[in-house]
């Protein structure tokens, strides 16, 4: 199958529907789950988090959550049902994004607990994606 012909097959509703789903998980991750310890890990005040533009903030990152999901609905394809959706989510979460985020977090000193909270978040999020797209 040729680009043209996988980028003609996207499903767009799911894709929008496992797009927000990335806000969803991360306003309950980041949130109420581990957002206090987050913060701490990071070095931000509530203050610093008020001051930053939330346009620009949630704007850009819905772009980047949008484009991943196109891309894994491309890597996924069409005939993807549930299992191979939430499989190939889980594995493009934990080995390809949990992977380098820990050589990056290894060379940057980064804690651990700083990793489990971040890569946890990636890996549930890509998961939570492919179970979508593979559904839909």
């Amino acid at each position: 199958m040729d680009l043209a012909t996988t980028f003609e097959a996207i499903n767009w509703l799911s894709v929008i529907i496992a797009t927000l789903s990335t806000f969803l998980l991360g306003g309950i991750w980041y949130g109420p789950l581990f957002g206090h310890i987050w913060m701490d890990l990071f070095n931000f005040t509530k203050d610093d988090l008020k001051n930053r533009s939330i346009p620009k903030t949630f704007g850009i990152s819905l772009l980047l959550a949008f484009i991943a999901t196109v891309i894994l609905e491309m890597f996924i394809g069409k005939e993807a049902d549930i299992i191979f959706g939430t499989l190939a989510g889980f594995f493009a979460g934990f080995g390809w994004v949990a992977t380098f985020l820990g050589i990056l977090y290894i060379f940057e000193m980064k804690s651990l607990k700083a990793y489990f909270i971040n890569a946890g978040y990636c890996i549930l999020s890509l998961t939570l994606m492919g179970a979508i797209l593979g559904t839909l």
